[in-house]
């Protein structure tokens, strides 16, 4: 198989860089090599992307090329399966699904599925397929968390909780109060008053990995933040609910922070705390299956995006990680590249790694 050099490409990848590794790849159909070159079939007048799912040719009926131009000058008509003249299926349904949103975004009222389908030029049934795929979650539930943000950013305003219900997109209040424990973590007029009347306790302990936050409500724990400033936590802690009663915790909460505490220096200990988790839908499955990555063990934030049925919502997994406010609790320091290498986390990858390397050595102790 000859390469035509009479068109440069973009450097190609180094390990699609010599004739054989390009043939391995149209045979694995690795999608990672669409782009670097594309091939074509001598009996069919065909080009395809590496990735193409049509039946493998004969390797000596096929030619390699370094774009798709150069394929056309040499007489081939693109492949109507993978159509390699056209941008790549993955960035296609991106585009799709990004229209859609901006359908819900705008609309008052979530549209049809049907009218969403159209709209992105797809079945109905193969729509719902792929926006769960791009999202991670359904149109319903990216129209339910759209509302929400709405709802909190009209009620942070300072709006009145009737417009900010309606403006928000409930058509009607009472749907609204059925939703708003969920939504919020309190009343719309607490929110809008930054939590008051709301109790939340809270107490500051040390351990090795530096200063320890843990607050409560009467749900359960909502915070478990690590620092170095027992203050700067505090004030950030006030200001997220700048006019809740912040209650210094007792005997009893201090046992509380203390179980978190030796967590952190013996984890293989299990943690079992009552929570009050606050998020979507999306990331609430997410954080569910980090709970259970047990301790010592280590997973990907693709194995995590399998593990919920969204293969392809690698990065809302990792945005999901790194919401995440309960550290230890729920586990997202276990989530790692692919390769291993631990990536970020939002109390610093330092803690990230000293909490892994302790978790492995008790494991093979």
């Amino acid at each position: 198989m000859s390469l035509s050099m009479t068109e440069m490409p973009a450097p190609a990848p180094a390990r699609f860089a010599t004739d054989e590794a390009r043939w391995d790849a149209i045979r694995r159909r690795d999608p990672a090599a669409d782009g670097a070159f594309y091939y074509a079939v001598l009996t069919t007048g065909v080009y395809c992307r590496p990735s193409c799912a049509s039946r493998l040719a004969r390797r000596e009926n096929v030619a390699l090329h370094p774009t798709a131009q150069s394929a056309e000058r040499a007489g081939y008509r693109p492949c109507k399966r993978c159509r390699p003249d056209e941008a790549p299926l993955a960035e296609r349904q991106a585009a799709a699904v990004a229209k859609a949103c901006r359908l819900i975004e705008r609309a008052h009222e979530l549209p049809s599925l049907d009218a969403l389908a159209a709209a992105a030029g797809l079945s109905r049934f193969y729509f719902h397929r792929v926006f769960r795929s791009v999202t991670g979650v359904t149109p319903k539930a990216y129209a339910a968390a759209h509302r929400a943000r709405l709802l909190r950013e009209g009620l942070t305003r300072g709006d009145k909780v009737t417009a900010a219900i309606y403006d928000a997109g409930f058509n009607s209040s009472s749907r609204f109060y059925e939703a708003a424990p969920e939504l919020l973590g309190m009343t719309p007029k607490q929110f809008r008053a930054g939590g008051a009347g709301t109790t939340i306790r809270f107490a500051i302990g040390e351990c090795s990995l530096g200063t320890v936050l843990v607050a409560a409500t009467v749900k359960g724990v909502c915070a478990i933040e690590f620092g170095d400033d027992p203050e700067a936590l505090a004030r950030a802690l006030q200001d997220r609910f700048p006019t809740a009663r912040l209650v210094g915790g007792d005997a009893a909460f201090e046992r509380l922070v203390a179980k978190v505490i030796g967590f952190v220096e013996a984890p293989a200990t299990k943690l079992d705390l009552p929570l009050d988790i606050r998020g979507t839908t999306f990331q609430q499955r997410v954080w569910r299956a980090l709970r259970g990555i047990p301790a010592g063990s280590m997973a990907s934030y693709a194995e995590i995006a399998k593990r919920i049925g969204r293969p392809r919502a690698v990065r809302a997994v990792a945005q999901a990680c790194a919401s995440n406010a309960l550290a230890v609790a729920i586990p997202c320091h276990r989530v790692v590249r692919t390769d291993g290498s631990p990536s970020g986390y939002r109390w610093g990858v330092e803690r990230k790694r000293a909490l892994l390397a302790r978790e492995a050595a008790r494991a093979a102790a």
